[in-house]
């Protein structure tokens, strides 16, 4: 069992995602369009994009491009990209999936629900997904964890209805395995974004006040699947429960953990639990009641001494303030507790 950080003695109601913002995502603005405003076909040695707000939730298109920089900087619909070669892309929150197809030598920051690739060669993705990533008939695939800020971004994933606590970006699967091969792989943690897809330098994009630095990204840096599963290294569950502030505090949790560089973020995941769940996870029915308050936030960090670390954190948080979270107590039950939380995780997800 962990340990019971303090139960609100009133709960406030969570901000739940409104209709309004979830159809703001799908539907377009009454206003007349040109689809031709949302495509880029045909172009070779160009810098192309869209600045934010200039998509606003439509779908987008992109074919037959050649030693291209494309930026996307608003949330999209949908995307679809095809028979391109040699180029570079940075992609804002897709309320639900990009597909690339036929593509070669490209090169991806991307955020989105679903990523699918099919018929591609030597292609390199730092990546946010909410769901599993997919590859089909693809080789030479190399993922990276996104890292990426502008002012407008985080709004954009709000709009896109795209969790920032949901990135499976290394939980890849291969739809067509190769016996003996390996069709995809992991970037090294040292490759640097924009040695892949270079900071704009022309206007009006460059107006934009972006980093690629972890601290400011809107993505947390995970380990994902590049630690390996025998690690004896110890770890820590961290859950934060709702109760209306808990964004707040999971944010001002991993900005103080910074302080710990031994301490690293291996996933995170945000979801909801039912109360026969919590008992399951938790092995304890002290949490049941919290989970139907809305969706918790989940981390794992892994490293020397990050259960006592974590636990200092959560308290220096949670002063002044009566939210619940849960912290593993020792590293002699922290990693059955790892499992269970995110296996429940994966059955969310449908891996």
């Amino acid at each position: 069992m962990g340990c019971l950080f303090p139960k609100p003695s009133h709960q406030r109601q969570e901000n739940q995602v409104s209709e309004e913002k979830v159809s703001e995502v799908i539907q377009n603005d009454a206003k007349p369009f040109d689809p031709k405003d949302f495509m880029f076909e045909r172009k070779k040695g160009e810098i192309l994009g869209r600045m934010p707000g200039t998509i606003h939730g439509r779908q987008f298109m992109i074919n037959n491009c050649e030693d291209c920089t494309i930026y996307l900087f608003d949330h999209i619909a949908t995307i679809i990209i095809d028979d391109c070669t040699n180029c570079r892309f940075f992609i804002g929150p897709v309320h639900s999936s990009i597909y690339i197809r036929d593509c070669t030598d490209c090169k991806f920051v991307v955020a989105c629900q679903q990523f699918r690739t099919r018929d591609c060669k030597k292609v390199d993705t730092f990546l946010a997904c909410a769901t599993q990533p997919v590859i089909e008939s693809s080789t030479g695939m190399k993922f990276g964890c996104f890292q990426y800020y502008y002012p407008e971004l985080e709004d954009q994933f709000h709009k896109a209805d795209i969790s920032i606590y949901n990135n499976n970006w290394s939980s890849v699967h291969d739809f067509t395995p190769v016996p003996g091969e390996t069709n995809f792989s992991l970037l090294p943690e040292e490759i640097k974004i924009e040695d892949r897809v270079p900071l704009p330098t022309t206007e009006p994009f460059c107006k934009l006040r972006i980093s690629v630095s972890k601290d400011k990204s809107v993505i947390q840096k995970t380990l994902g699947s590049r630690r390996n599963p025998s690690d004896t290294e110890e770890g820590c569950l961290i859950v934060f429960f709702n109760d209306g502030g808990q964004h707040y505090r999971a944010k001002k949790f991993l900005e103080q953990m910074k302080k710990f560089p031994n301490c690293r973020l291996v996933q995170c995941k945000e979801l909801t639990m039912q109360p026969d769940d919590a008992k399951r996870v938790f092995g304890s029915d002290s949490y049941s009641q919290a989970t139907k308050q809305g969706p918790v936030i989940g981390f794992e960090f892994t490293g020397d001494n990050c259960i006592k670390h974590c636990q200092q954190t959560v308290i220096e948080v949670l002063q002044g303030s009566t939210g619940l979270v849960f912290v593993s107590s020792n590293k002699n039950t922290s990693h059955q507790q790892i499992e269970n939380f995110y296996n429940y995780a994966d059955m969310q997800m449908g891996c």
